[in-house]
């Protein structure tokens, strides 16, 4: 006898991962129409399956050539599973619950919460308003910026602007698509491109409370009030930047005599720096990642197993988790019993998050990639290096994405779903509306280390 579970039965976790799994299944449908693709185009469902999910978690690894596959309708509706995927399902669904004067009670206050990684349900309604509005705005003067200045490069202003206008919104979402068919490698040398791609990258990905909070403090600063900024903008910000920062010299030391050898001063920075802020969870790349050496592509493999930041468009483990689990480390060490930081405490409940999440992680990573090691034909470090950028949702690929197996394909879309949804949406899949336990048994100690 089957038992249909009603949806007041299930958790705010799991109703969040089957909106996601509706998203994918609307972008399947809308990347089947006919004419989205180029004549002659035939590609398979698995194939689309992938670009959805792919689209739908902002990843941008793909089977196809996006230039190559897509023409102009095919592209918007790519464009619109970006935005839809990057901001978030509640955010959008909250935007249309307004539209339609929906009232938002508790449990789309919970669902809401539970999509932007937030605890309180006091202000999200505020919130999702202010994340839309800051990242369409974003977006568009990213799109006329790079519109404007991209008439030097394509012979029409509808070309131009249409390249400016996905070059935005793919690197604000922190997608990793392009329409160029060679993402920014034409531009390697164009450092003003790099530039303000590298600037929409970072306001994607270091989250939306901190962006928030950075306007309430530009807003406050002209009024002569003062804002104190919260414990999680200060820790993500400091971790994302520290993060951005050690990529770039290690790339710069790793490739000074390999990649960088015949390279000029400002060249090998500036790769150094793109390639480092693009593992924060952009997915776009002005070279061919694969001519870098086996331990610098490790490096970016482990950035791009962090991700992003908490409440952002990228995926991965995240800034802060990776912040606790480096200040537990250290707090340990030193024999305390609690992590303080910025005159301020870390709550246990947040530091035992932390812990499951980067045990998990590594957990999925490495089931992921022993099953790709079995199935596929490529060196080990591909595999490593695909299998983090799947789960970190950042899209970078040494190029064996096309070439993978059916079952290849299916690992890569466990771990890009997996990846946008997070570790604790993940876990909780599992959990339901079970009750907490109240009663304890009899503590005892045991041995480990």
């Amino acid at each position: 006898m089957l038992t249909i579970v009603k949806k007041h039965e299930l958790s705010p976790s799991q109703i969040i991962v089957l909106f996601y799994v509706v998203a994918v299944a609307i972008s399947v449908c809308l990347l089947s129409l006919p004419f989205t693709v180029k004549t002659g185009v035939d590609w398979s469902f698995l194939d689309i399956l992938f670009t959805a999910v792919s689209a739908v978690s902002v990843t941008g690894l793909s089977v196809v050539n996006t230039a190559d596959t897509f023409i102009i309708p095919g592209i918007f509706i790519l464009l619109f599973i970006l935005q839809f995927g990057g901001i978030g399902i509640m955010t959008l669904g909250t935007f249309f619950w307004l539209l339609i004067g929906k009232k938002i009670g508790l449990k789309e206050r919970r669902l809401i919460g539970t999509d932007q990684n937030q605890s309180q349900l006091s202000g999200l309604v505020k919130l999702m308003k202010q994340i839309l509005a800051i990242i369409l705005l974003i977006e568009f003067i990213g799109a006329i910026i790079l519109g404007t200045y991209f008439l030097n490069y394509f012979p029409t202003w509808q070309e131009a602007y249409l390249q400016g206008l996905f070059a935005s919104v793919s690197a604000t979402t922190n997608a990793g698509f392009d329409i160029t068919g060679s993402s920014l490698i034409p531009f390697a040398k164009d450092y003003f491109v790099q530039l303000i791609t590298i600037i929409l990258l970072t306001l994607g990905a270091i989250g939306f409370p901190v962006l928030i909070e950075v306007k309430d403090f530009i807003k406050h600063s002209k009024s002569n009030s003062t804002i104190r900024f919260s414990l999680y903008t200060k820790l993500t910000t400091i971790t994302f930047f520290a993060l951005m920062a050690f990529g770039t010299i290690v790339i710069l030391l790793f490739e000074a005599n390999h990649f960088f050898a015949n390279k000029s001063w400002h060249e090998s920075f500036f790769y150094a720096l793109f390639q480092s802020s693009t593992t924060r969870n952009g997915g776009l790349a002005t070279m061919d990642v694969s001519l870098f050496s086996n331990p610098t592509l490790l490096v970016l493999s482990f950035l791009m197993f962090i991700g992003a930041s908490p409440s952002s468009v990228g995926g991965g483990i995240r800034t802060t988790t990776f912040a606790v689990i480096l200040l537990l480390i250290f707090s340990f060490a030193k024999g305390r019993k609690n992590i303080k930081v910025f005159g301020r405490e870390i709550h246990e409940v947040d530091i035992r998050k932390s812990v499951v999440v980067s045990f998990l992680a590594m957990i999925i990573c490495f089931i992921g990639v022993a099953i790709l090691s079995a199935t596929e034909s490529f060196t080990f470090m591909q595999i490593v290096f695909e299998a983090s950028s799947a789960f970190g949702t950042t899209g970078l690929s040494m190029g064996i994405t096309p070439e993978l197996s059916l079952i290849g394909k299916v690992v890569i879309i466990a771990l890009m779903f997996i990846g946008r949804i997070g570790i604790l949406s993940f876990i909780f899949i599992f959990h339901g509306n079970k009750k907490d336990i109240n009663y304890h048994y009899p503590t005892e100690r045991i041995i480990v280390g």
